[in-house]
């Protein structure tokens, strides 16, 4: 009789753990699904020499594995290593949808932005005056009396507001073709980046994924013992255990962006837990646009150093060339005489190419860019808001869909696992 207590409550124990056990499957398989999406940002492992070769052997999936695709082994959060494309389709599925080049770009205030590069130009431009004088015409240049001098550096800098302003207002109109957006987001979106616009915009629904794991397996260990109290197949609890595994990653993703739009069935009314957050989340989504990508800073980087920089500096120096012209004014066919007419062209190049870099460069201001930052925070959070549900949805989900499977797949491992462990413990 002893024996057969025993026997019966340790049947009853591995019975009444069952719902434990899958609880606790849910929980860990949501919270390293989790941790598996956003670390480590940089490659942690073994790069081995030759796998690269053999990873384009394997099927496209697999070939998309963090760790695979870099030819090694070992792993990298699934957002951060896809940082490039994540930029890609930020712009396909949000930016390009809420917005122009030209109107973020009108958004920044280029009349603020003509104020500051004024500021900044006035105190470079007598500089630049004094060295491409020295070099060019030194010996005219040190013959000139001080008043004629100070009479040129004061001309020069009375055309520097309408040249500027003029300046902006080409460039605001022609946006489009100085700055590749796309371009300019994937080379800002880097893997740091990445991982705060997920965690930023989706901390409450990350929090959800983990704490529903562990309700959520409870709650199908139930059936699940009293199925085993009746099939007393081995394999029955490790099989079981991966298909918990891989329905409570399922339904949490599925929880998270479906269904679109909101619908009732008697009492219970279903939203995606994302989805119905829009209105706050367009926000926080608007202020790491405004504040770290479509900034007055990137911009100008992309202006200046960008693959249409040529065309920029084009643009630049046809807005300068005349006004060198209109310094000189009346006595502009006696300094041609002076100097003759290479010479004069010489200067008057000078002029026009010299000054770019100095003069674009408050653009590149992080704290003048911050504070331009806030009209286009605005318009973003607007036009998010704006949004269809099922678009909003994409602004998150687009740049992880095809990585669901791997969430699928690490639930199902960690599911039998817990199945296997739980069999060794109880029999």
């Amino acid at each position: 009789m002893p024996g057969y207590h025993w026997r019966v409550s340790h049947s009853t124990l591995a019975l009444l753990t069952v719902p434990i056990v899958t609880g606790v499957i849910g929980y860990v398989t949501n919270w390293t699904g989790v941790l598996m999406l956003f670390y480590p940002v940089h490659f942690k492992g073994w790069r081995v020499p030759g796998v690269q070769a053999l990873v384009r052997l394997l099927p496209h999936k697999v070939q998309q594995v963090p760790g695979v695709m870099l030819g090694g082994v070992g792993w990298q959060g699934i957002v951060p290593s896809r940082a490039a494309k994540m930029g890609s389709l930020a712009v396909d599925s949000g930016i390009a949808k809420i917005g122009r080049p030209s109107e973020f770009f009108q958004q920044l205030e280029p009349d603020k932005i003509a104020e500051q590069i004024i500021v900044s130009a006035q105190q470079d431009l007598p500089a630049i005056v004094e060295q491409i004088m020295e070099r060019e015409q030194p010996r005219l240049w040190h013959e000139l009396p001080a008043q004629v001098k100070e009479l040129i550096m004061r001309r020069v800098l009375a055309q520097l507001p309408d040249v500027v302003h003029e300046l902006t207002e080409e460039i605001g109109e022609n946006i489009e073709r100085l700055v590749d957006v796309k371009l300019m987001v994937i080379k800002r979106f880097d893997p740091e980046l990445a991982n705060r616009v997920f965690l930023d915009m989706g901390q409450r629904e990350l929090s959800f994924i983990k704490n529903f794991g562990f309700f959520f397996g409870f709650a199908l260990g139930i059936p699940v013992a009293v199925l085993t109290h009746f099939v007393t197949a081995w394999w029955l609890l490790p099989i079981l255990g991966v298909v918990i595994g891989y329905v409570t990653n399922w339904v949490a993703l599925w929880m998270i962006y479906e269904p679109p739009e909101p619908w009732q069935w008697g009492p219970i009314r279903f939203h995606g837990l994302f989805i119905r957050r829009q209105h706050d989340v367009a926000e926080v989504y608007a202020t790491i646009v405004a504040d770290e990508i479509l900034t007055v800073s990137e911009f100008g980087s992309e202006l200046l150093e960008g693959p249409q920089s040529d065309r920029t500096r084009a643009l630049v120096e046809d807005a300068l060339r005349p006004a060198i012209d209109r310094a000189v004014g009346p006595a502009r066919r006696a300094v041609q005489v002076a100097l003759g007419s290479g010479g004069y062209e010489s200067i008057r190049q000078s002029f026009a190419t010299e000054p770019i870099d100095q003069m674009m460069e408050p653009l590149t201001d992080p704290s003048f860019s911050r504070e331009q930052s806030v009209t286009m925070r605005a318009l973003i959070t607007e036009r998010i808001r704006a949004m269809s549900p099922s678009d909003f949805g994409e602004l998150l989900r687009t740049a992880t869909r095809e990585d669901e499977w791997l969430l699928l797949v690490h639930g199902a491992v960690l599911g039998l696992a817990g199945g296997l462990i739980h069999l060794a413990v109880f029999g």
